[in-house]
């Protein structure tokens, strides 16, 4: 058999196996990539390589290289220089986002007879006209003239089996239910009540006034508190701070303040009142006590925790005010001027579409290395096994 293949390769053409050789090098350096790239695999799923790894990362994050530090004196004054420049920018760039806050005002203006009138529409204040109320949508336009007009009866149909409906029902309680950040606030006590809800309105500080915005949560007449209007407003600055200017990436929320609720007896729902039994120490009889304690609400919202003058906040409070923040940002810049986006779901649909080839890489990512673990045949799935946690008896 040897003697064949000897035969064999004698035969071929030098240029033949120049050929072979190249292939064969080739493959073995794809075996060698793919021995590289498992052990690669093996070693990033160790948790203590991993911590090591990381460990590591975290002292070279931002650690200078010492180049500036061997820098002779004339060079080191010049870059002050530029640092000085920098300083001088973050002050036009705080310039320029006070003018954006300008623009903002002024074109709230304009929006403002727009959501006004979708406010009227919702609440059954206002009739839109049959003008106003066509709409082509996008599943609409393959649909037949015939298919049409049956999908329109059958509506027809439907609307008369029910109690005419004033407005938009429940319209702001289906935008806050629609939205994650907004739905994890809420609770089942709160809903009767955000059923009232009929219009939030986001008005901007005076000209000259320091730059803030409130929000203004507005409800017809209801049981739970007798306010027709819950407000909270943000204090923004929009400033570098002197002692670290180079810190300033445009306007910062400082702080926040809510507003009174005039709750009904009985319909505060922020509290919630608890028994608990006591038993005396001496005589061993028991009593039960009744004690009023803070209960989860959307309406917490509107009493954030006070920033006191030093500035200093526990831990919990700071992050009760940046989760404030972020959600205070977010219902003036995307739920006031996309409500009817966030009501139908198009705007949820959008927004997660930012986070889906995200995602899809690394399922990606998983998948291939999934593979690279199934076709190495030194793999041991055992080895990379996390240990049974310690049993402690108590």
């Amino acid at each position: 058999m040897a003697d064949i293949d000897n035969k064999d390769q004698a035969e071929m053409d030098p240029a033949d196996m120049e050929d072979v050789e190249d292939v064969e090098e080739e493959e073995t350096g794809e075996d060698e990539n793919s021995k590289a790239r498992q052990l690669t695999v093996q070693m990033m799923q160790n948790p203590q390589i991993l911590a090591a790894l990381q460990e590591r990362l975290d002292g070279l994050n931002g650690s200078p290289s010492g180049y500036i530090e061997s820098l002779p004196k004339v060079v080191k004054r010049r870059v002050n220089a530029l640092k000085n420049l920098q300083v001088k920018c973050a002050h036009i760039e705080a310039k320029f986002y006070e003018e954006v806050h300008e623009l903002e005002r002024k074109y709230a203006a304009l929006y403002q007879p727009l959501f006004d009138k979708r406010s009227e529409i919702v609440k059954a204040a206002y009739e839109p006209t049959d003008e106003e109320c066509e709409w082509k949508a996008d599943e609409e336009e393959e649909l037949t003239d015939e298919m049409k007009e049956k999908a329109k009866l059958e509506e027809e149909k439907k609307d008369e089996e029910k109690e005419d409906p004033k407005g938009i029902p429940e319209f702001w309680l289906t935008v806050f239910k629609n939205v994650d950040l907004l739905s994890d606030m809420l609770q089942e006590h709160d809903e009767p009540i955000l059923k009232h809800l009929q219009d939030i309105k986001v008005k901007f500080s005076d000209p000259g006034q320091p730059m803030s915005f409130t929000l203004e949560f507005h409800f017809e007449a209801n049981d739970f508190f007798t306010n027709t209007v819950l407000t909270k407003t943000y204090k923004m600055r929009s400033e570098p701070d002197e002692s670290d200017p180079f810190s300033f990436d445009g306007p910062e929320i400082m702080c926040c303040t809510g507003c009174t609720i005039d709750w009904t007896k009985g319909k505060n729902v922020t509290l919630k009142t608890i028994k608990k039994k006591q038993k005396h120490k001496g005589r061993g009889t028991v009593r039960t006590v009744t004690k009023t304690v803070p209960n989860d609400s959307f309406f917490n919202f509107f009493t954030p925790p006070e920033v006191p003058e030093n500035g200093d906040l526990d831990e919990d409070s700071e992050a009760v005010l940046a989760a404030d923040f972020e959600i205070g940002h977010f219902i003036r810049e995307r739920i006031v001027p996309r409500a009817v986006l966030y009501f139908t779901g198009e705007a949820i649909e959008d927004d997660d579409d930012d986070y889906d080839e995200e995602g899809e890489e690394a399922d990606d990512e998983e998948g291939e290395e999934e593979a690279d673990e199934e076709n190495d045949p030194d793999y041991d799935p055992k080895k990379d096994a996390a240990p049974p946690a310690e049993c402690k008896q108590q």
